[in-house]
This record gives structure tokens, sequence and C-alpha cells, in this order.
């Protein structure tokens, strides 16, 4: 890919990694709701690591394509899908010669 570098992803798979080590440190308890917050955590450090995922791969294909990304930052925080959806529809238009 043409963002990535391999700072970048030992960077986030360390952030993951330390984030998942502190979950599972707080997620000893011995109180009923300790799993549902655990799963809860877990499927949010998820969420939020793919996100940045299809963002990194969104500035991508805008920059391979030559077109702006940063107009699709704030339709992307708000609804990501049917950004990410609009996106695609708008990369396989012609581009002009």
């Amino acid at each position: 890919m043409y963002v990535w570098s391999k700072r970048l992803v030992v960077g986030m798979l360390i952030g993951f990694a330390a984030l998942l080590g502190l979950f599972l440190i707080q997620g000893t308890g011995e109180e009923p709701s300790a799993l549902k917050a655990h799963t809860v955590q877990w499927i949010t450090l998820n969420y939020v690591g793919l996100m940045i995922w299809i963002f990194v791969w969104m500035i991508d294909q805008t920059r391979v394509r030559g077109r702006n990304i940063w107009a699709w930052l704030v339709p992307f925080l708000i609804a990501p899908l049917p950004t990410l959806m609009a996106l695609i529809l708008f990369l396989q238009r012609p581009m002009k010669g």
C-alpha cells in the first residue's frame, strides 16, 4: 500500500497489545459485570482499530487516484460505513483526462 509504513504498523500493533494487556489486567475482578465490561472494551478497541485501518485505506485509495481525502473526514467520523460506500462509488467515476 502507498500510505503504510513499517513504523506505523508496528506502532499500531504495540498500541493494540498495550491496550489489550491493560484491559486484561482490569478485567480480572470478581464482580459479575467484569466480563461485560471487558467485552465492551474489547469490542470498542477492535472497532477503533478497524476505523483507523479503513481510513488509512481511504487515504491510500484517494492518493492513488489523485483525489482529496480530507473532505471525507467529518462524514466518516459521523457515519463510517455509509461514507465508505459513498467514497467507493465516488472513486469509481471516470477521471477527467
